[in-house]
């Protein structure tokens, strides 16, 4: 398909600089076999059934933005996929002044060699030292905010807290899975209370998510590769919730992807540990998941994509309009959508 097909026009008011407090006080549009509905995150025990299961990601946002030297040019670099102990690779700015070869100097002591430049422009940092690079991040990095927010602001320690959901304990991520920065212990209590049951996964979110789509049609854009990790007996109780009647509600687009990613012909969610680069369009079969609870997607972006191969591209673009004039706040700081295609 033509990208040009998923654009639209969104003021830039509309882009939240700072997430809803209390967490769950954010709005959410609802979207149900086609009807929209304006709600609250507040409201989803309301819209999901006894039985359904929603599925969150567990990944821990890293301090994997960095600002360092090398001489006297200045190099910033986003860590977007862990290779091994000690090597990353990184989108880099201003990497004409970098060479294969050559080390950044990031302060707090923290150095990295530019080890190699890979076809895409990124390159293999390997990060000097004995210690854990988690350790080195935590003295010389900061919280990776997505482009749209960071350019129109400073990060601040706030973003320690305020970009990492509540589920988070396996470090590794560059951005946060932000549908799940709007639960909280007294909505989880809630969701329990309607006979709602939870599971994780693991996807680390790579800064690739991120990147325009620069391609004119699908077909031609290549989507980089995350690491994920589905465990057995999670696997089991997924299959189980289906097998009796229940609902797999993904909670962001990064639960989803690595649920599909999993997922057999027949729709039975197997163990994963590895990569995933699925890239999901209209004309996507759905194999592993009834729905969809997400934040508001850029113009252009493969998660508008990926929402409009769920419900429908006319049913998403008449929903993002609605939720722009109703002043919904958009992307990773925004509103919520609860997406429930039509059952087949």
């Amino acid at each position: 398909m033509r990208v040009d097909a998923f654009d639209f026009d969104l003021p830039n008011e509309r882009i939240a600089l700072r997430p809803a407090r209390p967490r769950d006080a954010a709005r959410m549009l609802v979207v149900d076999d086609g009807k929209i509905v304006d709600a609250g995150v507040r409201d989803l025990p309301q819209w999901l059934r006894p039985g359904d299961c929603l599925v969150f990601n567990d990944t821990r946002v890293i301090p994997a933005q960095l600002e360092g030297r090398r001489g006297d040019a200045k190099i910033g670099a986003t860590l977007h996929k862990r290779i091994d102990l000690r090597r990353w690779q990184a989108f880099v700015r201003n990497a004409k002044r970098l060479r294969v070869g050559e080390t950044v100097d990031f302060g707090a002591g923290v150095e990295a060699l530019a080890e190699e430049r890979l076809a895409d422009g990124s390159f293999i940092l390997t990060f000097a030292g004995d210690e854990p690079v988690e350790l080195l991040l935590e003295r010389a990095g900061t919280m990776p905010l997505p482009p749209y927010i960071a350019g129109k602001r400073a990060t601040d320690e706030d973003d320690r807290s305020d970009y990492q959901t509540m589920f988070a304990r396996e470090d590794g991520a560059v951005a946060a899975p932000t549908a799940a920065l709007h639960f909280t212990p007294k909505l989880l209590d809630a969701l329990a209370a309607a006979d709602i049951a939870t599971e994780t996964l693991t996807l680390h979110v790579g800064a690739g998510t991120f990147l325009p789509v620069k391609a004119d049609d699908t077909e031609d854009h290549v989507m980089h590769a995350e690491w994920g990790r589905i465990e057995a007996d999670t696997a089991a109780r997924l299959n189980a919730v289906r097998a009796a009647g229940g609902r797999v509600i993904a909670v962001g687009t990064t639960s989803l992807r690595l649920l599909e990613s999993a997922a057999q012909d027949d729709g039975i969610i197997a163990p994963f540990a590895g990569d995933t680069a699925i890239f999901i369009t209209p004309g996507y079969r759905f194999r592993a998941i009834d729905g969809l609870m997400t934040n508001f997607h850029l113009p252009r972006s493969t998660l508008f994509m990926l929402v409009s191969a769920l419900m429908g591209l006319e049913t998403m673009q008449a929903a993002y309009a609605h939720a722009i004039a109703q002043s919904y706040r958009f992307y990773s700081y925004g509103d919520a959508s609860l997406l429930l295609p039509r059952a087949k």
